[in-house]
């Protein structure tokens, strides 16, 4: 752990990568302030508190944790943070609640519940984000002031008032836009975005463009470090789904780091200690009045192509933004908005998956609706529930679409060889063995596919076994054993039977304690064991010496056929 935190023959690479991503960051950080609509300055003390403080304790050497847009969007539709007597207050709550939430995920270990997030959940929503954060720097790049309730009627609203945009201020944005595409493929890649920033608000002054909006125009940036502040506990109840959100869209973006970058030990991170660093970097944010934080992809690509070997480079990066912050606060007050818009243009089509979309598109139906309902969401709706509709709808989807991938085969035993797989019959045949083997999920939703799968049972039906194998069916529900008791009852009643084969011994011990084993009979269920098919052969030799005792019991007219079925009525009763 030492030499993950500080190694002396790497503290200059580190050194490098920190200062790197230290000056990268702020305006970064800035960026995510004006997306998520609070003061720029609350980023940017969130990303100099989380990146060293995560750094600390993710189980990620190079994980940075910083604000996300995706988290920030979240942030501005949060309507407690942007009114009210107590919205700084709120601000701070929420990311110290978001912190806490995934805490406590991290501590029980819980990393492996993302994967009930699917991808498609993830890239509907993903590329949702990107297509907000183009719209709504739409109003800053032009210097109107777009009306609508959502960034979509926003930019509905601009197209229709092309004539009140500012000239001047979208010089600005363009001229940003190009230089930081244009410096990202020079020598200067890693502080493109700094100079672009620099050279374009330099315009305002040298061209004396009043009307170009300045950071110093909507937030004050102060010259001195942020002090510790505890929020009133009574704004925390109402953040509650919002910093739910926040900390499961955060800890899905930091799994993309925990998955992509291997620690230098040559082990990948442990995701639940993943989560322990962003729970506790964004708990300290919210404390020294900062905004919510989680790993950052960008971020740590920055760091790590930047020359990281250890911990240090982020403490660095955190370092780095106390020195700038305390030096050259009026410059940062100086940055102009459209400049800053044209940053996050250029973030907003880098975070386009076009690649997502095309590989979640040919998954299947399922996927498809799930990716598009959850996108839609996402540009009409509150996005602290958007995400959540779209977990919500994955699920039901899932639910419904496994209830439905039930397919039942007939195997055909040969002595020798392997079984020969083909489709059920329509009907149960008579005086011979069906081996049935079930594909899917047997869970209660899925039990009437299974029902309607089955062989039927007709007049034609007499002395045949039907042996279901139930390998792998850990546990069976009540509702799968009412269908079998219902079916064997049926087969019974036509001089037929049904075994059980590969049964578990759990699933044994409920059939005997729910007093079920009277109707199958404790001879007609065989457990499975290490070799795979076994209790089946067992199970068909039973049912070939059952057939056999029946051979000579065949009806040859009405009046025999009806004194069996009387003898039937009798064992019934």
């Amino acid at each position: 752990m030492v030499r993950d935190l500080f190694n002396p023959k790497t503290v200059a690479s580190d050194c490098v990568a920190g200062l790197t991503l230290g000056i990268e960051s702020i305006p970064d950080a800035m960026a995510s302030g004006l997306l998520a609509a609070v003061n720029p300055i609350h980023a940017v003390y969130a990303v100099m508190l989380a990146t060293p403080v995560g750094a600390l304790f993710a189980s990620s050497v190079f994980m940075s944790v910083q604000t996300t847009s995706a988290m920030s969007l979240i942030v501005a539709s949060v309507p407690q943070v942007h009114a009210g007597e107590n919205a700084m207050e709120s601000l701070f709550a929420l990311a110290i609640l978001t912190g806490l939430i995934m805490l406590v995920l991290g501590l029980l270990k819980l990393g492996s519940m993302l994967r009930f997030v699917p991808k498609s959940v993830m890239t509907g929503f993903v590329n949702g984000i990107a297509i907000l954060i183009i719209l709504g720097q739409l109003g800053d790049l032009t210097g109107y002031d777009t009306q609508g309730p959502n960034k979509v009627a926003q930019t509905l609203d601009l197209f229709r008032n092309l004539d009140r945009v500012d000239l001047a201020t979208l010089m600005v944005g363009i001229t940003t836009i190009l230089l930081i595409v244009v410096l990202e493929r020079t020598r200067l890649k890693s502080f493109g975005i700094v100079v672009a920033l620099i050279v374009a608000s330099l315009l305002v002054p040298l061209f004396d463009w009043d009307t170009v909006a300045l950071v110093s125009d909507i937030a004050e940036i102060p010259d001195s470090l942020p002090r510790p502040t505890l929020p009133s506990l009574s704004v925390f109840p109402a953040l509650l789904i919002p910093a739910i959100s926040l900390a499961l869209v955060g800890l899905v973006q930091g799994a993309g780091v925990s998955q992509n970058y291997v620690n230098p030990d040559g082990e990948y991170p442990n995701p639940s200690g993943d989560f322990v660093g962003q729970g506790v970097a964004s708990i300290a944010a919210g404390f020294f009045q900062g905004m919510p934080v989680g790993g950052s992809l960008s971020a740590t690509a920055l760091v790590h192509s930047s020359g990281a070997k250890s911990r240090f480079a982020n403490i660095f990066a955190g370092i780095t933004i106390v020195i700038v912050l305390l030096l050259f606060g009026d410059a940062i007050a100086s940055l102009a908005m459209p400049a800053l818009a044209g940053l996050l243009i250029v973030v907003g089509f880098g975070t386009l998956k076009i690649q997502d979309i095309e590989l979640v598109w040919k998954t299947g139906n399922v996927q498809r609706t799930v990716m598009v309902i959850t996108f839609v969401f996402t540009l009409l709706v509150p996005l602290q529930y958007a995400v959540l509709i779209g977990v919500a709808l994955a699920i039901l989807l899932f639910v419904f679409n496994q209830s439905n991938k039930i397919v039942i085969k007939e195997w055909t035993l040969r002595d020798g060889q392997l079984p020969v797989e083909q489709d059920v019959p329509k009907v149960v045949p008579p005086n011979q063995i069906t081996v049935l083997v079930p594909f899917g999920s047997l869970f209660f939703a899925a039990v009437q596919t299974f029902e309607e799968e089955l062989p039927d049972v007709d007049e034609t039906t007499r002395n045949a076994v039907i042996i279901l194998s139930l390998r792998n069916r850990a546990e069976l529900g009540s509702t799968f054993l009412g269908v079998l008791d219902r079916y064997a009852e049926d087969l019974r009643d036509h001089r037929s039977k049904l075994m059980l084969a590969e049964v578990s011994r759990f699933s044994k011990g409920v059939i005997e304690q729910t007093g079920q084993i009277r109707i199958y009979g404790r001879e007609n269920i065989f457990e499975a064991n290490d070799v795979v098919g076994e209790s089946i052969v067992e199970a068909h030799h039973a049912a070939e010496m059952w057939l056999a005792e029946r051979e000579d019991e065949k009806p040859e007219s009405e009046l025999e056929k009806s004194a069996i079925e009387d003898e039937t009525d009798e064992e019934n009763s």
